[in-house]
C-alpha cells in the first residue's frame, strides 16, 4: 500500500471526510481521490480476508504543521490537531475553532459529527 493510499483510507474511513473534502486535503481532484481510496480499500480487504500482510511504503513524507486552535468557551489557545473525541484539552469543550486568522481544521461532515459549529 502506498502512502497516498494509506492517507486516503485515514481521511475517508478514520476521519469520516467526504471524498471532496478528503481530496482537497490531499491536494488531488475528487475523481483521483476516488480511485486512490478504491485501490486502498481493495488492498485492506485482501489483507484481512486472505490473511496477507499489509506493507505501507513510499517515499519521503512531509507532515503538515500543527495549526493554532482556540476554544471559545475558556479562551485557551494551543497548537495541534483536535483531540478526538474530547475537543479542548483544557475544558473538554467540543466546540473549538481556529485561532485568529486561521482556517478551520475540521471539515463539514466531521464538524457535525463532533459537535463543532462553524466559527
Amino acid at each position: 500500500m502506498t502512502l497516498d493510499e494509506f492517507e486516503a483510507i485515514r481521511l475517508a474511513d478514520l476521519e469520516g471526510l467526504y471524498q471532496d473534502q478528503a481530496a482537497e486535503r490531499m491536494r488531488v481532484s475528487r475523481p483521483t481521490f476516488g480511485r486512490i481510496v478504491e485501490v486502498a480499500r481493495r488492498k485492506v480487504a485482501e489483507a484481512i480476508i486472505l490473511g496477507k500482510a499489509l506493507k505501507i511504503e513510499g517515499g519521503p513524507v512531509q507532515v503538515e504543521p500543527n495549526r493554532p486552535l482556540r476554544c471559545p468557551a475558556c479562551k485557551n489557545e494551543w497548537d495541534g490537531p483536535i483531540n478526538l473525541p474530547v475537543g479542548c484539552p483544557y475544558c473538554r469543550q467540543a466546540e473549538i475553532g481556529p485561532a485568529q486568522g486561521e482556517s478551520s481544521p475540521c471539515g463539514g461532515g466531521r464538524r457535525r459529527r463532533m459537535g463543532c459549529k462553524k466559527t
